[in-house]
């Protein structure tokens, strides 16, 4: 069984992030980590993980993995077990004795089903338990079956024939690599840079300098432009799936491999980009990028907590510049200072998070900008709160160190 370095934060955060302690509140509500914070106030909010997501049953699905993914990564910074087991919780509940998902169907070919995967690698680490590796050996299975568009990316979904989502990206790609790496398969890894490398190449908008949510290599999607295959609009979260998916990624991908450069590249352009958008009040970014400040249009904070995220990673690891870096502090901040809420528990509340938003299905989403903006605003989407805590966690990297 691998062991894994575990991260003891020390010190404490000054300015607006430094609170006061010794309350009498539930235990860790009063931390001076956000990250802690957040977490905290998710367990009390939802006592088990699989029911993030406004769920009432059980259900494999990629906001579960995403959200337990941070905690995971909360408790390898912290050492505080009960983060892994909130997570582990979740894997338990749902993987058999035998090593079978509750309810998955790989003939389905949903690449979303793939993000939890990132989670088994830790859990196996940790425990050694089979059940997890062999669930890690069944996702990558469908990743190898998964249906692909003729030059050899990924459909999103089996249900959504020749399209690939910037957020397919997310869900699939670090998984790929991570087990290609592990188990000493480098002939993945140009497969791996292969999907982001497509994806990029036809969802990118030269007009705008954005990516859009999506393309269909058929043509055949209303939703789809005739000649590109695009869809209408850059939406907020699906390029911040994009960014995310880069900088992990990145982790995994060999220094020397061929179109790693490149995907380093695509980040840097996005990041110059993002910072020419980035709204000057909230240091927040809009729901439908390519019409910020659009009348209906407002400030969607899972996409801006993505985006802080990716460029404090990004920068700590070297891909982009430090100057970069005031950009994500002021995004950070700016979720602070408008869009995260306490009461007088001490409860953590994330506002401003797009539910849900897609192209196609039944009932048909049509892409456009009344689309986008008209979907349901939630606060506490796990979808936000889990890329909230990734990005706390790499704000509060500069007062942490590793202990042996």
């Amino acid at each position: 069984m691998k062991k894994r370095t575990i991260i003891l934060f020390t010190g404490l955060i000054t300015g607006t992030m430094l609170l006061s302690c010794g309350s009498n509140r539930s235990r860790g509500l009063d931390s001076p980590l956000w990250s802690v914070r957040m977490a905290e106030s998710e367990m009390i909010r939802n006592p088990s993980l699989w029911m993030v997501d406004f769920v009432t049953e059980k259900k494999w699905n990629y906001t579960q993995g995403l959200m337990g993914l941070a905690f995971l990564r909360l408790y390898e910074a912290t050492g505080d077990t009960r983060y892994f087991d909130y997570a582990r919780g979740f894997a338990d509940s749902l993987i058999d004795e035998d090593g079978i998902i509750y309810k998955y169907k790989m003939e389905n070919f949903n690449i979303d089903q793939v993000n939890p995967g990132k989670m088994m690698f830790i859990l196996y680490d940790s425990t050694g338990d089979r059940r997890y590796e062999k669930v890690i050996h069944t996702l990558f299975e469908q990743l190898q079956n998964q249906p692909r568009i003729a030059e050899g990316g990924f459909w999103h979904k089996k249900i959504y024939p020749d399209q690939m989502w910037l957020d397919g990206l997310y869900m699939g790609a670090p998984f790929y690599a991570e087990y290609a790496m592990r188990y000493n398969h480098p002939e993945y890894f140009a497969d791996v840079v292969n999907q982001f490398l497509i994806v990029a190449a036809h969802t990118y908008d030269p007009s705008t300098g954005l990516y859009r949510h999506a393309f269909d290599a058929s043509r055949k999607m209303a939703w789809a432009d005739s000649i590109t295959g695009q869809a209408p609009h850059a939406w907020g979260r699906a390029m911040g799936w994009f960014s995310m998916a880069i900088v992990d990624v990145l982790d995994f991908l060999p220094q020397e491999q061929p179109g790693r450069d490149e995907i380093i590249e695509i980040l840097r352009n996005m990041v110059q980009k993002l910072a020419e958008i980035q709204d000057p009040a909230t240091g927040g970014w809009y729901q439908v990028l390519d019409r910020s400040g659009d009348e209906g249009n407002y400030i969607e904070t899972s996409c801006t907590a993505m985006f802080a995220y990716s460029i404090l990673k990004g920068v700590r690891m070297g891909y982009i510049d430090q100057e970069y870096l005031a950009v994500a502090q002021k995004a950070y901040q700016g979720l602070l200072d408008n869009f995260i809420v306490t009461d007088e528990a001490g409860l953590v509340t994330m506002k401003n998070i797009c539910g849900v938003a897609g192209l196609g299905g039944d009932p048909y989403r049509d892409g456009t900008y009344e689309y986008y903006i008209g979907e349901v605003i939630r606060e506490n989407d796990p979808k936000g709160a889990g890329p909230f805590i990734m990005a706390s966690l790499e704000y509060e990297m500069k007062y942490i160190k590793k202990a042996d």
